[in-house]
């Protein structure tokens, strides 16, 4: 089975398990904190991927990192996932964590690349437009990149809206290439 699926299978046991026990916004925020460790730590993401090292060492450094700031209910699950020598799924398990959540709370993730950082009236709209759109709460991500020198390139989910400059200036030149009678000239 991939890593993948094993990843989901977790995450999915632990999201029941802790909106059954009605810790389930906790347990989020202790998953991202372990996403959010992971992404920081070069060293800890090596350390967990490492084969050489035993899974009772990761587990104690897991239990040394973590303790006193997650629920125990992710400690728990930690543990369990070490017994099964399956710390090198966590980051996975993490990643698929919070994907099922956000389907489970009907969140929608959006991410806005614009050439000028958004004013706080077009956020507004924007957000508002997209709720409409798709029904979900919506979690905007905001990215600036000069090189599109105008518009925005806007991701919701596997959609994707190019309306910058940069874009539109390539389709002109692309017309401008394929026209015969402007390569005659």
């Amino acid at each position: 089975m991939s890593d993948i699926r094993v990843a989901s299978r977790y995450a999915k046991s632990l999201l029941e398990l802790a909106d059954e026990q009605g810790v389930l916004e906790k347990v989020q925020q202790d998953m991202q904190l372990f996403s959010k460790t992971v992404k920081q730590s070069r060293d800890f993401k090596l350390m967990l991927q490492n084969p050489i090292i035993k899974s009772d060492k990761k587990l104690a450094v897991i239990n040394a990192v973590f303790s006193g700031k997650i629920q125990q209910m992710t400690q728990s699950f930690f543990n369990i996932v070490a017994r099964k020598d399956r710390e090198t799924l966590l980051e996975d398990i993490a990643e698929q964590f919070e994907k099922q959540y956000n389907e489970f709370k009907g969140i929608q993730l959006a991410k806005v690349v614009s050439a000028v950082p958004l004013s706080a009236a077009l956020r507004e709209e924007l957000g508002r437009k997209l709720v409409a759109q798709t029904g979900k709460t919506i979690v905007l991500e905001e990215e600036v990149d000069s090189t599109l020198i105008g518009g925005f390139l806007l991701r919701v989910g596997d959609k994707q809206i190019d309306s910058s400059v940069k874009n539109s200036l390539r389709k002109l030149r692309n017309k401008f290439k394929d026209n015969p009678y402007i390569n005659q000239l």
